[in-house]
């Protein structure tokens, strides 16, 4: 018999070739079907996304008039300020000159003041001997150099603008060149992964007193400002900015907090807005300063920056490479769109010929065609009358020692500086932590829980032991469902609790024969294991793009940066997730009228206790080898804890003890409790903590075992 090449893939392969020409309307798998669980957190988060896109645009489409263009300048620089963290006390500069030297056409000064009491900023100071004062003074912000203001591409472009007649003040940035705040002990580069790393490693504690790393960024940008606008040869009416990669971004944000300056250049700054069209979760997350939280709500984003500086001269310098070799896939598309709604607004304030834009094919970098473009520019606006430039004036970088302030290349050794860490700890002693949380809704920006939430089941099995197993999931929010699993003892011990289990890597983790689920239900508890938002199977899917953006942002850090910036933390995104799985556990019909107890490993201590706060029906809670307190985390310039749990502001509000006292009488147990450096405090340490509660039990080991957690769960255990 002679077979057709249909039916011969037919027989071959069990008649998979055929079913996959059938119509998707014709196919219809009839077994178990579970949805696409990567999909929630980025679906929930592309929808924030959206509507604070939205939000921004109706805000700019009002911006006709001269008057309605003032009144945005002006809530642009006030949410700017709300945004950071307020304003900061100018205190006295105290500037000193170090050391110098003089070159054919300029000389340099090593300067050093402060921005803060016993903050210092090392800095070059560029000053032209071939021409005369007063001079056009621009201030120099650095990329993310590790070696800072040395840098070989700023020095020349410093170089080239003071042979030009501009005096030039370059300042080392927060955690680069001599303010590198975690040197390495052999030398003056950090021991951390990357000068963004010391950047967003302190910048993540100042979340916690409601200060964060922009504001101390733009600080230190507007007292060096206050120092070049102040030199006696200095023309204060003719200040700029500019910078390349971060210190373009820095640019932006002094543009937003200083009038003062009467031009600007942004070279391969972010200038991506971060909910704009197509976006792509987690979005265009980066280091601390440049992620503006709870921006989203209030139609806030990276181009509002530069809103203020209208109708003054402003040239954006942007790599076309940088959609794909730096940034995100949005960079250039979200970029030219925000400029064309910026030029509106110089058109309508008849300043069309003050803004322009220029790429470049080459990579991410101040290249030699990018430098000719910002001495151009400022030439144009701010020594009018100069010819244009073809070629750069002659610039050779300086050997790193001959630019430093100090002996040793760094100001904590130098000078003993303070640093972020030691001002935010400082600062944070002077927060009082009430007793009791106040709010807890409005402080995790919680959605309103779904009212009679229930389990769909998607399966349902038996072990060998007798104990079914269901696979069911639960609406959480629009676009959220969180998947769980239920393990339904043979016999009905209503005596024995709903035990709700959450682990740090998720529902998948001991689900298996002989495993701690197992073991629980043939014990007579009924046991529910959920994933939660970013955990176990709703972990997201892999981002578009480039694979070095795509790697490194599909990791929770990016998505809690992502949360925190549309106003919807992941701490409190995960709590309406375990809200509305104890609320469906309770109109489960399994479980009657047991007690529910909630049992979480590590991170997930914290949604945990949060629950319990909120919701009454937990009457047991066990954590284990969970954080101590967040204020523990701000005295530990080593600490080693996720940015998910983290709320801007927190402890004005509540604290870890705190809320496990203000749980009282339910009981609760904290088992090998950890400090924010990952290590195991003393049970007795902890024990002290809570002298007044007698609700708390305190062990020295977190035992997460059908031993350890039973005698918990059932009200047996002894101190």
């Amino acid at each position: 018999m002679t077979l057709t090449r249909r039916e011969w893939l037919s027989r071959t392969l069990g008649g998979f070739a055929v079913t996959r020409l059938r119509s998707a309307t014709e196919w219809s798998y009839p077994g178990v079907q579970y949805r696409e669980y990567p999909r929630c957190l980025p679906d929930y988060l592309s929808r924030q996304a959206e509507q604070a896109y939205q939000r921004r645009n109706r805000q700019l489409a009002r911006l006709s008039t001269p008057d309605r263009i003032r009144q945005r300048q002006e809530w642009v620089r006030e949410t700017f300020w709300d945004l950071v963290g307020g304003r900061l006390e100018r205190t006295p500069l105290q500037p000193r000159l170090v050391s110098g030297f003089t070159r054919p056409a300029y000389r340099v000064e090593n300067i050093i003041y402060e921005s803060r009491p016993g903050f210092f900023i090392s800095a070059n100071l560029y000053i032209p001997t071939q021409s005369k004062p007063p001079f056009p003074g621009v201030l120099f912000q650095m990329g993310h150099s590790l070696n800072g203001k040395a840098a070989e591409p700023y020095q020349k472009c410093c170089q080239g603008l003071a042979q030009l007649g501009f005096l030039v003040l370059a300042f080392d940035p927060m955690g680069q060149g001599e303010r590198t705040y975690y040197p390495h002990p052999a030398g003056t580069r950090t021991r951390l992964p990357s000068a963004d790393d010391e950047h967003t490693l302190p910048g993540k504690q100042m979340l916690l007193i409601g200060d964060t790393a922009s504001q101390l960024q733009v600080w230190d940008a507007i007292r060096s400002l206050d120092y070049l606008g102040s030199h006696p040869l200095v023309d204060a009416g003719r200040l700029a900015s500019t910078g390349q990669s971060g210190g373009g971004t820095l640019t932006m944000l002094l543009a937003a907090a200083d009038d003062r300056l009467a031009a600007a250049v942004v070279a391969c700054g972010n200038t991506e807005n971060f909910a704009c069209a197509g976006f792509n979760p987690p979005g265009s997350t980066d280091d601390a300063e440049q992620n503006f939280l709870n921006s989203g709500p209030v139609g806030f984003d990276r181009w509002d920056l530069l809103y203020p500086l209208a109708p003054k001269p402003l040239l954006v310098l942007a790599s076309a490479k940088d959609f794909f070799g730096t940034y995100s896939p949005r960079y250039l598309a979200s970029g030219w769109e925000e400029f064309q709604k910026l030029r509106k607004v110089y058109e309508a304030l008849d300043a069309s010929d003050h803004l322009n834009w220029i790429d470049t094919p080459l990579p991410h970098g101040l290249s030699y065609y990018l430098r000719l473009q910002i001495y151009n520019w400022f030439l144009r606006w701010l020594r009018p009358g100069e010819r244009v430039i073809s070629r750069e004036p002659p610039v050779a970088a300086e050997p790193e020692r001959s630019l430093w302030v100090s002996s040793e290349g760094n100001l904590i050794r130098a000078y003993n500086s303070e640093t972020p860490f030691t001002l935010n700890r400082a600062r944070a002693r002077r927060v009082v932590t009430p007793s009791l949380p106040g709010d807890i809704v409005g402080l995790l920006h919680m959605d309103p829980s779904p009212d009679k939430p229930h389990w769909r089941v998607l399966g349902r099995v038996a072990s060998e032991s007798g104990v079914s197993i269901e696979s069911v999931e639960v609406q959480t929010a629009a676009s959220v469902w969180v998947p769980a699993w239920l393990f339904l003892p043979v016999t009905d011990e209503s005596a024995r609790p709903v035990t709700l289990l959450l682990e740090p890597a998720g529902r998948n983790l001991r689900w298996g024969e002989g495993a701690l689920f197992a073991e629980l239900a043939g014990e007579g508890y009924l046991v529910c294991a959920a994933d939660v938002r970013g955990i176990g199977d709703l972990s997201p899917e892999f981002p578009r793009g480039a694979p070095r953006h795509a790697r490194w942002h599909q990791d929770e850090e990016a998505y809690a940066w992502a949360s925190l910036i549309l106003g919807k933390p992941l701490l409190g995104q995960r709590v309406t997730d375990l809200l509305a799985v104890v609320r469906a556990l309770k109109n489960h019909p399994a479980a009657g009228r047991r007690p529910i107890v909630v049992a979480a490993r590590g991170t997930m201590t914290v949604p945990a206790l949060f629950l319990a706060a909120l919701e009454p029906s937990v009457e047991r809670l066990y954590l284990g080898s969970g954080l101590l307190s967040f204020r523990n985390l701000i005295d530990t310039e080593n600490y080693e804890y996720p940015l998910a749990n983290f709320i801007r502001g927190l402890l004005s509000q509540t604290d870890l003890p705190e809320l496990a006292t203000s749980l009282a009488p339910r009981p609760v147990c904290l088992a090998g409790v950890l400090n924010a450096a990952g290590q195991k405090l003393d049970a007795d340490q902890v024990k002290d903590l809570f002298s007044n509660a007698g609700h708390i039990q305190v062990l020295p080991e977190d035992d997460w075992s059908l031993q350890g957690l039973a005698p918990f769960f059932t009200g047996d255990n002894r101190s």
